[in-house]
């Protein structure tokens, strides 16, 4: 197995201490307990499969050479569960069987074997209580799984094997029914969507469904707010939070329930505001830990809400989105998360991703998460997103000594306390106002950014300033400069490129040309007030075993006199057509390095 950019072991799980600690002892023993419990015996009707994952890595693995959690398995020839796991990254995607949707994608004789080795192999080996994988959301992740996709692992299986394969279920079951308390957000939702699942498909198991169903309901009134956000404002969160729910609701309906109006009301909440955090091309914005987005995946989700296909206009779960023509804008103009819901939230107030079409070209870097723990704080800072930066510092700041529930992963320590932003359309586009302070403590300075998208969407007009704006800040200012003397206060405006743009500097290094692999071309130019460069940036995608290298556009600038002003322009060339014909070619083909 061999993994680049990360080779430590990260997270809760090692060197426990404190509430993780006693946390993971009452989970194995309550584990270890649930198997005195009434053993499940048979399904209650025929399940059908509500995750369906990828063919081609489902061939990947039935070949015995495939990518698990960013690392590389070779030539496998043993079970999966002799794979020493190198990180907790691994181990989750081992214990959570998502990989066993991969298998059902394929569906053949081959992968039908694997699937079923892998999942008997698991029942065998901690389908008892042993193991790592016995945690709330990871049990909920794994027993879904093997609810979905039940007929699949039992297809010829002798007597004693179905029986075992049942008694891990309803195990699994009841250890959720005993310890979905022990978590919170998201990993609560899971931990009772899986029950409700479980509740619905398993003979015998029926009477944790009423339970299940009202904790969710309260839950969802505490996790998502009135406009259909969660508190992370991570959108690929959000996403999941909305599959599940979605997920809930089908089983209660099957089974013959009764729906709680606090589900339903979250589900008709979320949808629109999801809609409103999706670019051109589908995919998701890449903010506070949250990635595109699987395949398909938000298309499922939206549609299994149901109800009218309304965008959420505004701020959405403190984003704003601008869109015209082929071209989508978003941006995040909100404030970070604070407090445990900060561990996997960025410094990137203020930030934009631009698409055309189906082809990103302003972009975040991304979550360093699973390249290890330098990747992880890289991707965090300031510098890794498309907004303006002072030279060697953040928007907010992290505090490493502090981190969920003591891990240690860091949360947030000072986020700006000023944030605002303003939308409005008129007959030329549509205009962001927007602004924030979060580098007064450190330079009495705030950051004030202005975009305008053109009705057609060829064109976006940039304005950027840095400035000190009350007296408290001028005196900031002004220690600031006296210690920093002639040098003034550095700062860069950065536009990281997604890998595929191919740029280069342009008319005698006064502007920046981006091929996009759709044809068009699109064009950056500035009022000539900063200097212009292109430099090497990093996209950082879950799944990869190393971050990708790309470019960023960067305009850099110094504040001497209280206030610096940048403007800019990002069109496409005049050239470029109004529509072109775009279609997913072999060479586009995601690429598993």
């Amino acid at each position: 197995m061999h993994r680049h950019a990360r080779t430590e072991r990260t997270g809760v799980r090692q060197g426990e201490t404190g509430q993780v600690a006693r946390t993971g002892w009452a989970d194995r023993l309550h584990a270890r307990l649930a198997g005195f419990s009434r053993p499940v015996r048979a399904f209650a009707g025929s399940p059908e499969p509500r995750t369906i994952g990828s063919f081609a890595k489902g061939r990947q693995l039935v070949s015995g050479t495939f990518q698990l959690a960013g690392f590389l398995v070779e030539d496998l020839d043993r079970s999966l569960w002799d794979i020493p796991a190198p990180d907790e990254w691994f181990e989750s995607e081992l214990h959570g069987f998502t990989w066993l949707d991969d298998l059902a994608a394929v569906g053949d004789g081959p992968a039908r074997s694997c699937a079923q080795a892998w999942a008997h192999d698991w029942v065998a080996r901690f389908g008892k209580g042993e193991g790592p994988g016995w945690t709330p959301d990871l049990t909920a992740r794994r027993l879904i799984r093997m609810i979905n996709h039940g007929p699949l692992l039992l297809a010829g299986r002798d007597k004693p094997g179905t029986a075992g394969f049942f008694r891990a279920l309803g195990r699994q079951t009841v250890f959720l029914s005993r310890r979905w308390r022990s978590v919170e957000g998201l990993p609560r939702i899971e931990a009772l969507t899986g029950l409700i699942h479980a509740g619905h498909a398993l003979a015998g198991m029926e009477r944790h469904l009423p339970k299940a169903a009202a904790a969710l309901a309260r839950h969802c009134d505490r996790q998502v707010d009135s406009d259909g956000a969660v508190p992370s404002r991570n959108p690929q969160e959000l996403m999941e939070v909305l599959t599940l729910l979605t997920w809930a609701e089908a089983a209660l309906t099957d089974a013959g329930r009764d729906v709680p109006a606090a589900l339903r009301g979250a589900i008709e909440r979320i949808a629109p505001t999801l809609r409103a955090l999706r670019h051109a091309d589908g995919g998701l914005a890449r903010f506070h830990g949250g990635g595109r987005g699987a395949e398909g995946r938000l298309d499922q989700a939206l549609a299994a809400a149901g109800g009218r296909a309304i965008t959420a206009h505004g701020l959405a779960m403190g984003y704003a989105r601008l869109a015209a023509g082929r071209t989508t804008v978003i941006v995040d103009a909100a404030a970070p998360a604070t407090g445990a819901a900060s561990a996997n939230a960025h410094a990137s107030t203020l930030a934009m991703e631009l698409t055309s079409a189906r082809r990103p070209l302003i972009v975040s870097c991304g979550s360093g998460a699973s390249f290890g723990p330098d990747w992880r704080r890289a991707g965090r800072a300031t510098p890794l997103h498309s907004t303006l930066c002072v030279h060697g510092h953040s928007s907010s700041r992290l505090d490493s000594e502090t981190g969920l529930l003591g891990s240690g992963r860091g949360l947030l320590a000072e986020v700006p306390e000023q944030v605002w932003a303003q939308i409005d359309s008129d007959l030329d586009g549509v205009r962001l106002l927007a602004g924030h302070n979060g580098f007064a403590p450190s330079h009495g300075m705030t950051h004030v950014r202005e975009l305008h998208l053109s009705l057609d969407g060829r064109d976006l007009k940039g304005e950027d300033t840095l400035g000190a704006m009350t007296g408290p800040d001028r005196k900031r200012y002004e220690k600031v400069i006296g210690r920093l003397g002639a040098e003034g206060i550095r700062f860069g405006i950065r536009f990281h490129l997604h890998p595929d743009v191919d740029a280069a500097l342009d008319l005698g290094g006064t502007a920046v040309s981006m091929a996009l692999k759709s044809g068009e071309i699109w064009i950056f130019r500035h009022d000539g007030v900063g200097e212009l460069s292109l430099e090497p940036s990093v996209y950082l995608e879950q799944g990869r075993l190393k971050p990708r290298p790309a470019r960023q556009i960067v305009l850099s600038a110094t504040v001497l006199d209280q206030a610096c002003q940048l403007g800019w322009t990002l069109a496409k060339a005049q050239d470029t057509p109004a529509a072109i014909r775009d279609t997913l070619r072999d060479e586009d083909a995601p690429k598993p390095a």
